[in-house]
């Protein structure tokens, strides 16, 4: 039985005025699949997921959520989303983590990862208390309920926002390049939690310059170049055997996989 994929994209189009940054990109990630994006910088990968995420505007091409397309109005540089609440339920569905994890600084660690479903999803505060406690717990910062994240550590604060983003109770997760602002002992704190997510089958797309995170985690890794797919499958595949030139150069300038 084919599964609809949880969010694909379709022939997506993507400019800054006269720049072109995705130029025709399609992907699409059903229900337990870790995607990796991976490719030099510049090539629209945090773009991507941006205007998966609809934090960004596209010109052209579809974006479906479970199968529903956002509905759009406008064309070209004028589109927008047309349905507000189709946007609340995208973004509170595809939860993201930043690279430079974006806590609110003036509320603890525990007001951070309760603040959203609070608010956002009017849910009970003790309910949504007990998650976040729970969820803390999850990616080892259980003890640093009260404190504020500038008292924590760059990994700390990354897996503090990892928490916050999965007590939304999402169908996916999106990751920006989540390691690459950490020093390498922090970057393997990280690493480990986005692991364990991994390993519990969630649904993830992850923009990464780790590569041997990518070859270990990753059920479908897409390299982008220069705004579009230039090679995708599965990670043995696109790291073992290589079929074109520029991800065999990318790959060799890249980290030891």
């Amino acid at each position: 039985m084919t599964t609809k994929p949880v969010i694909e994209i379709r022939d997506l189009h993507k400019s800054y005025g006269a720049l072109q940054v995705l130029k025709g990109v399609s992907i699409s990630a059903h229900r337990g699949d870790v995607v990796s994006l991976i490719g030099s910088s510049g090539s629209g990968k945090s773009t991507l997921l941006r205007c998966a995420n609809l934090l960004e505007d596209s010109q052209a091409g579809e974006i479906l959520f479970d199968g529903t397309p956002i509905a759009w109005h406008g064309t070209g540089q004028n589109r927008r989303p047309a349905d507000g609440k189709q946007v609340l339920r995208v973004r509170t569905n595809l939860s993201m983590v930043f690279q430079q994890f974006n806590l609110w600084a003036h509320l603890t660690i525990l007001q951070n990862v309760m603040e959203a479903p609070v608010t956002v999803l009017r849910q009970e505060r003790a309910e949504v208390e007990a998650r976040a406690r729970s969820l803390l717990d999850k990616v080892g910062i259980g003890d640093k309920c009260d404190v504020y994240p500038a008292q924590l550590s760059g990994g700390q604060q990354q897996r503090a926002a990892i928490a916050r983003a999965l007590a939304m109770e999402p169908q996916a997760l999106l990751f920006d390049e989540p390691t690459s602002a950490l020093d390498p002992e922090l970057e393997q704190e990280v690493i480990r939690v986005i692991k364990d997510l991994a390993a519990e089958g969630r649904t993830m797309l992850i923009v990464t310059h780790d590569m041997r995170m990518a070859r270990d985690m990753s059920t479908h890794v897409v390299f982008l170049h220069q705004g579009l797919i230039e090679e995708e499958g599965p990670p043995d595949l696109v790291f073992g055997a290589p079929k074109s030139e520029r991800l065999r150069q990318f790959l060799s300038h890249s980290e030891p996989a």
